[in-house]
């Protein structure tokens, strides 16, 4: 067997291996969250954390192997390089491993230390920077020091997963929700991370003829709620997100807006505070990711109320809080972070007792 016919049957393999770990995993559960009955309005959130590496970056990474392999772009003892604040380093790391391959992770020193150690443990190596917007150009060194592939998972997020179907993530919501009273989600509300998943989902709501609107959220200071805002896509905020995976200080390449029909701007207590209730309504530890989209949900679910409209909402639980014991879970962290969940707990409270959303407290 020649060098050229060695490569091809690597190639070969690896997208076979990658394919098997898809076969063997089954689909993540959606979860109905009992709400007051006579709201007339039924949540769903899908558990991402579900996956082999806890979150919902499984998915991406397992897309951006394939995309990669398929393209040539990735080969036997290649280095693959990303950048990222956490998740997805944690699912690249593992499908590396899973393939043989180096993996190094580009992402800021706050970072949680349980990602970084989830990385370590699947094989990866970890690099930090100290500011976002420098993770790009140390990805892109590194991969040209190693001979290795940048993944980028902010350009390629919208183009590696097929938003026709093909088991994507829009697909098992429609999928899961379709014996259910509102077979037809109103609002289906996830966070503007990579926009690879808003993209995904957007774009199968109106090739299928959905009546379902998209909502984004996103952490104060990104770039993406004012970009959309404003229609400038060239926005730069040149701030990091204190909501770790979400936010970025630019609007990256996988950002769509045309298939988002809202977005929702959400204070980072606001997500804390959404986060630690999460944990006392549904008995489910989340990450401050899913927090964002329950601080959307809350106001969404009011609107609805308020004009007396029945319906289901959709959204994502992107990780485990278990991955945020040391820091967004923690008192001590939230305080010297200057993150105070209190007045926004009491938000939620008086939302729940009522039905109505206090504009003035919570709203963004």
């Amino acid at each position: 067997m020649n060098t050229e016919q060695e490569a091809w049957a690597w190639t070969h393999q690896a997208i076979k291996k990658v394919q098997a770990e898809n076969n063997r995993s089954a689909d993540t559960h959606l979860y109905k969250v009992d709400l007051p009955s006579h709201w007339g309005v039924d949540l769903y959130v899908k558990d991402e954390s579900c996956h082999r590496t806890g979150s919902l970056k499984h998915r991406l990474a397992r897309s951006l192997f394939l995309f990669a392999l398929v393209n040539g772009w990735i080969h036997q003892g290649t280095t693959v390089v990303e950048a990222s604040s956490g998740s997805t380093a944690v699912s690249e790391a593992y499908f590396a491993q899973l393939l043989g391959l180096d993996f190094v992770a580009v992402m800021t020193r706050s970072t949680s230390p349980e990602k970084v150690a989830l990385i370590e443990s699947f094989g990866g190596r970890c690099h930090f920077v100290d500011k976002a917007d420098e993770v790009y150009s140390a990805a892109a060194a590194i991969a040209e020091e190693t001979n290795g592939h940048y993944m980028d998972q902010f350009t390629y997020a919208e183009r590696a997963t097929d938003w026709r179907g093909n088991n994507n993530i829009a697909e098992s919501i429609f999928s899961q929700i379709s014996h259910e009273r509102f077979p037809e989600p109103a609002w289906v509300v996830v966070g503007a991370g990579t926009g690879g998943t808003s993209a995904t989902i957007g774009r199968y709501i109106r090739y299928h003829g959905h009546a379902t609107k998209l909502a984004v959220v996103d952490p104060e200071g990104s770039a993406f709620y004012p970009a959309w805002k404003n229609g400038d896509l060239s926005t730069v905020t040149g701030r990091s997100s204190r909501i770790e995976g979400i936010g970025r200080p630019r609007v990256e390449p996988s950002f769509v807006p045309g298939v988002i029909d809202h977005m929702i701007e959400i204070p980072d207590a606001a997500s804390v505070a959404a986060m630690l209730h999460f944990t006392e309504l549904a008995g489910m530890s989340a990450g401050p990711s899913t927090g964002t989209n329950l601080w959307g949900v809350w106001q969404l679910v009011a609107q609805m109320v308020a004009k007396g409209e029945r319906g289901s909402i959709v959204t994502l639980m992107c990780d485990g809080g278990e991955r945020y014991a040391g820091s967004y879970n923690s008192p001590a962290w939230l305080a010297e972070k200057g993150l105070d969940p209190a007045p926004h707990l009491t938000t939620i409270a008086e939302f729940f007792a009522t039905g109505c959303w206090d504009e003035g407290r919570g709203s963004a």
